[in-house]
């Protein structure tokens, strides 16, 4: 593509980049998404990309007049400003499991270790950093990924210059996504719902079971049940799926309908007594959530197998990749210096020392979990190993579906099940061995997310022309001094919550649902009641989709292993750029230029409500008392109509204005230029 060819800098550029003021705005950008995004994940489980988010940020505070800069300073300042949230995603999905984990009736933690924590995300945040430039040129250049949130955060540096063409549609796009985002959010001014749920039962069937021999075994009547939502209207969500594309938007879709409308209700006709068995008090819980629990205790496991089997066959397919960046790592440092500067990375040595020099704070961090020398040493190998291969793969699926949609949960979950086998395996059960567990799936989990950003980052820069190896630099910094400050919010809000007389991180508040289900994982398998039935399923499914060669296994699993109406969204946003694409071939107006005109308008929406929905996350930490701009005006949490059929009829016009801005907006700009 063009902008692979032709960076936006040249290579002989002697433009400033790593400067102080530049690595200065970095920090401090950290530090802040870092700190909303925790609350993010602690309240909902998830995180907003801070790509886009860091970006704009960066863009306004380089046109100060006291604070200009160029636009590799603010490439600068955007790489290192993600990590905040990179590693907030990797403490708060694992590092609250500490807490909440319970051996016996004895707690792993009672409060948080500051030392334990800082050290988990300095360990974990600088080995994602070392793992990823390993294989930066593997995945950012030679592997022709589409990182489609890459594309769309170099888009908007690019419109943001100063005389660059596109720049008013791609920050009105902005505008628009930001303001979609104000009437959707839950702390903004909801007046349309983003998505709408479905439940609908199946007649009754009478099934007459016999033997081999056809004698009758009895009958049983079976109910199943269908239940799903519709597409989220969320632009970020659906301008993802546009850049993508069709194809690969409808393998990540073909997941959530494996899930949704198959996996699910088969096991509601398997089993028609499920929702009196989970019978509390004698009244069955509502349908919906039943089909929640199938979904996240049955299904989430089996696409944990199939995630397992399909980054083995990932890593299988990039093996001569992998064995290329391992040896280049060893004879790069030469070039590094004589080649093109868009070309020079860390000294591979130095990466080499560099993870050899951490595995010693991290196998003693692993002793004071198991008190066991050899099951601390099997532990750090197995960080090491499994922190390297998972990285690859979420490095590859980030240049798939973009950072927003990496699985993070479903990998660090691969790496708790390989650790605590292992550890099963070497004796260590109980709360050292839980903790154990833990520990590497925290730092394979910050490992994973650092690498994850980074790598998008470094796309990034190669489509900008920056210098790898001044980006790396940066990230490294950034990740050691948020590594001390992050564990404050984490901090903070369990201990207001505590003080509001809640039980802290665990709370219906702060419920940390990814650190939950890996206590209770963890916990499972040491004590011998994981269900390793349904991962068996995953894993056997997988194998099976790699013989038929199903293209992308992984990313089947990954559209099982998330909501339906995410996995929607992308689709009707892949469904969005095969219709432009059709209508622009019919009216002769197709071709790169069309084709970068939507993705501008694609790359604003994605920013617009990532940055919004960062900005919410911030006015809810710092205002004590705001919940929403809905309370604030009318005194409740939600207007009564939205939560009725207004609500979603509305959200029509919503999907409608984003199809516009994707379809017509940009076939009318081609049939312009053509004319």
């Amino acid at each position: 593509m063009r902008e692979e060819q032709r960076p936006y800098v040249p290579a002989d550029s002697t433009m400033a980049e790593l400067t102080w003021k530049a690595m200065l705005l970095g920090v401090v950008l950290a530090a802040v998404m870092g700190a909303a995004n925790a609350y993010l994940a602690l309240k909902a489980g998830q995180t907003v990309s801070a790509t886009f988010p860091a970006a704009i940020l960066a863009l306004a505070a380089f046109r100060l007049p006291f604070f200009r800069g160029t636009v590799l300073e603010q490439n600068i300042a955007r790489a290192a400003g993600t990590v905040g949230e990179a590693l907030a995603a990797g403490a708060i999905f694992t590092i609250p499991a500490f807490l909440m984990v319970s051996v016996d009736g004895q707690r792993l933690w009672t409060t948080f270790d500051y030392g334990q924590t800082a050290l988990i995300l300095l360990l974990g945040g600088v080995l994602g950093v070392l793992f990823i430039i390993l294989l930066r040129r593997t995945l950012a250049v030679d592997a022709a990924l589409p990182f489609p949130e890459s594309r769309a955060c170099a888009a908007i540096v690019r419109a943001g210059q100063a005389g660059e063409t596109g720049a008013k549609y791609v920050f009105g796009a902005m505008g628009v996504g930001m303001l979609l985002q104000v009437f959707k959010d839950g702390a903004g001014l909801r007046l349309f719902r983003e998505s709408v749920e479905f439940f609908r039962e199946l007649p009754a069937s009478v099934i007459r079971h016999f033997d081999s021999s056809r004698n009758p075994l009895g009958e049983v009547e079976h109910r199943g049940a269908f239940a799903f939502a519709t597409p989220s209207i969320s632009p970020a969500l659906i301008g993802v799926g546009y850049i993508i594309g069709f194809e690969l938007a409808a393998i990540n879709f073909s997941g959530g309908v494996l899930a949704w409308l198959v996996f699910i209700p088969l096991a509601f006709f398997v089993n028609p007594e499920l929702a009196g068995q989970l019978a509390a008090g004698g009244a069955a819980p509502p349908p919906g959530e039943v089909i929640f629990s199938v979904w996240y205790n049955i299904v989430r496991p089996i696409a944990v197998g199939a995630m397992l089997v399909g980054a083995a066959n990932t890593m299988w397919g990039m093996r001569g990749s992998i064995a290329a960046a391992f040896r280049g790592a060893f004879h790069r440092g030469s070039h590094n210096e004589s080649g093109s500067r868009l070309e020079r990375d860390i000294d591979g040595r130095s990466i080499v020392l560099g993870i050899a020099g951490l595995t010693v704070p991290m196998t003693w961090l692993y002793w004071k979990f198991t008190e066991n020398l050899v099951a601390a040493l099997v532990a750090a190998a197995v960080m090491l190993a499994l922190g390297f291969l998972l990285s690859a793969v979420g490095g590859y699926l980030v240049g798939l579906v973009g950072g927003s949609n990496q699985p993070v949960s479903g990998l660090t979950l691969s790496a708790l099940i390989l650790a605590a086998l292992l550890m099963v395996a070497f004796g260590v059960t109980g709360l050292a061995g839980v903790g154990a567990v833990l520990g590497v799936a925290a730092i394979v989990c910050c490992a994973i997310c650092v690498s994850g950003s980074l790598i998008q980052d470094l796309k990034v820069g190669h489509i900008l022309g920056g210098t790898p190896r001044k980006m790396e630099i940066a990230e490294i910094v950034a990740t050691v001094t948020t590594s001390f400050v992050l564990v404050y919010p984490m901090l903070w809000l369990h201990q207001a919550n505590l003080k509001a007389g809640g039980i802290g991180i665990g709370d219906p508040a702060l419920p940390a649902p990814q650190a939950g289900l890996m206590a209770q994982l963890s916990e499972g398998i040491v004590g011998g009641q994981m269900p390793w039935g349904l991962i068996l399923f995953g894993m056997c499914f997988a194998v099976g989709l790699i013989l038929i060669k199903a293209p992308a296994p992984t990313l089947i699993a990954v559209g099982m292993y998330l909501p339906f109406e995410t996995t929607g969204a992308i689709f009707v946003g892949g469904c969005l750029k095969w219709l432009a694409d059709r209508l622009a071939a019919k009216r002769g107006v197709a071709g790169e230029s069309f084709d970068s005109f939507g993705s501008l308008v694609a790359s604003g929406l994605i920013a617009g409500e990532s940055l919004t929905g960062v900005l919410f996350a911030g006015l809810v930490l710092a205002f004590e008392g705001f919940s929403s701009i809905t309370r604030a005006l009318f005194g409740v949490d939600e207007l009564a109509w939205v939560a009725g059929p207004a609500g979603a009829w509305t959200s029509l016009l919503a999907l409608g204005a984003i199809a516009w801005l994707l379809v017509a907006l940009p076939l009318r700009k081609a049939a312009r230029a053509a004319a």
